[in-house]
């Protein structure tokens, strides 16, 4: 299985992509933490996200597939992306776009920062409601387009990201299952007409029925042999 999830800064994406990898044993590709990892260890390939990508799916553990967060982010990344996983005989199994009202997003990260104030924590610098606004606004500009490329594609579907944890995963799993039948329909379907293209070879080709004339002609030509033998 190897999915997208789409949705702004703070949908909830990475609580739904933990949730995929248990229930589907695949691995979660993060590409901000893999850019993070490769850049601390020194790997020139830590500036090339499509590299990045390219290599992780091809470790054995991606193998059973993957849910992509943060990347891609732009139409030619999803494009390239495309030709990534073509290369490899691979594609996409569907994309989730978590629908979310960012005024209510403002808020909660308002409140948040109010009350780790209280309590006399330090508030990041990436964790303020003025910077969440920047994101947000990237994010329409930048990565909101391509719910258009994918619902060209038939791949996207929307799930309402305000809904509780569970009612969210609850939907996902909905979409994933419709997505998974008519798959499933096609190879049943691939598969019996294997069997009978196997039954058909096995047996040869039919036996041409004789008529009811070529039946009496022959029994006639019997029945003068034997008189001629007598």
């Amino acid at each position: 299985m190897r999915l997208i999830l789409l949705g702004p800064p703070g949908a909830g994406k990475g609580t739904q992509a933990q949730r995929l990898i248990v229930k589907h044993g695949i691995v979660q590709l993060s590409t901000g933490d893999m850019l993070r990892a490769a850049v601390a260890a020194g790997t020139p390939v830590g500036l090339r996200a499509k590299t990045i990508i390219a290599d992780r799916i091809d470790q054995p553990d991606a193998k059973r597939g993957f849910v992509l967060d943060g990347f891609p982010r732009t139409v030619p990344q999803a494009q390239a992306l495309d030709r990534l996983l073509a290369e490899r005989g691979l594609k996409l199994d569907g994309v989730i776009a978590l629908k979310v009202d960012e005024g209510i997003l403002l808020r909660r990260i308002e409140k948040r920062v109010a009350e780790m104030i209280a309590r006399g924590e330090k508030v990041r610098a990436d964790d303020t409601p003025e910077v969440l606004k920047d994101r947000l606004s990237a994010y329409r500009a930048q990565t909101a387009p391509l719910a258009d490329y994918y619902a060209d594609r038939r791949l996207l579907k929307s799930v309402d990201g305000m809904a509780s944890i569970d009612e969210v995963t609850a939907a996902v799993d909905r979409h994933l299952s419709s997505a998974k039948a008519p798959k499933a329909r096609s190879r049943r379907r691939k598969a019996k007409a294997a069997r009978a293209t196997k039954r058909t070879v096995r047996k040869g080709p039919p036996r041409r029925k004789r008529s009811a004339a070529a039946k009496r002609k022959n029994k006639a030509g019997q029945r003068k042999n034997s008189t001629r033998r007598s």
